[in-house]
């Protein structure tokens, strides 16, 4: 394996954004989260399904994004980690329908609707530390949505992939791999730009 020095890069580069996200006030975060939402919400069309999470720590919060598409008509869709860190999903039915689960994460308490259930969504919000302006994404590293982009892929489904992210998460450049899919978007507190591929 020749990855070992993009896998270097990748953990350094993570462990810089962490600490970033980490600096960030609860009042600032609490008002981009808002920000975001007005911006996020008009990606989505009323009827369509979306795939999203709930936000934890310093990532830039979702709550407000989840209220509003469901105003808006949309169906939202919520991650639940399976213990192989696939995913399974579950209709969101607003904050009071969601539970703690495991790594500090809330997730839906309804039915589960299966690993299949995200290649009906028109639009997918992947977590992320960091995109470049290619497109590539800079995720955790736990490989989740790795499976969700190959399931997506195998299903033939091409929803907008979109990452919300901070301002300054926005590089010029990522530590890629060749099997790195880029999204088609990225949402910051400030605006949507659009990736062309």
């Amino acid at each position: 394996m020749h990855d070992y020095p993009v896998h270097n890069e990748k953990a350094e580069l993570r462990s810089r954004l962490l600490g970033r996200r980490r600096e960030l006030s609860p009042e600032w975060r609490k008002t981009a989260a808002e920000a975001l939402a007005g911006h996020a919400v008009r990606l989505a069309e009323p009827g369509t399904t979306v795939a999203a999470y709930v936000s934890v720590g310093g990532e830039p919060g979702t709550r407000p994004l989840l209220e509003a598409l469901r105003e808006r008509g949309v169906r939202v869709l919520l991650p639940v980690l399976l213990p192989d860190n696939d995913l399974d999903w579950a209709a969101y039915e607003g904050p009071e329908r969601l539970a703690p689960a495991g790594r500090g994460l809330l997730e839906p308490v309804g039915p589960r609707l299966g690993p299949e259930a995200v290649c009906a969504a028109a639009l997918v919000l992947l977590p992320g530390l960091a995109v470049d302006h290619r497109g590539l994404r800079l995720g955790r590293g736990g490989g989740s949505y790795d499976r969700v982009l190959a399931r997506l892929d195998r299903a033939g489904a091409t929803p907008l992939l979109v990452t919300l992210l901070w301002a300054h998460e926005f590089l010029p450049e990522v530590p890629a791999e060749e099997h790195d899919r880029p999204v088609g978007a990225v949402v910051t507190p400030e605006g949507v730009t659009l990736i062309r591929a």
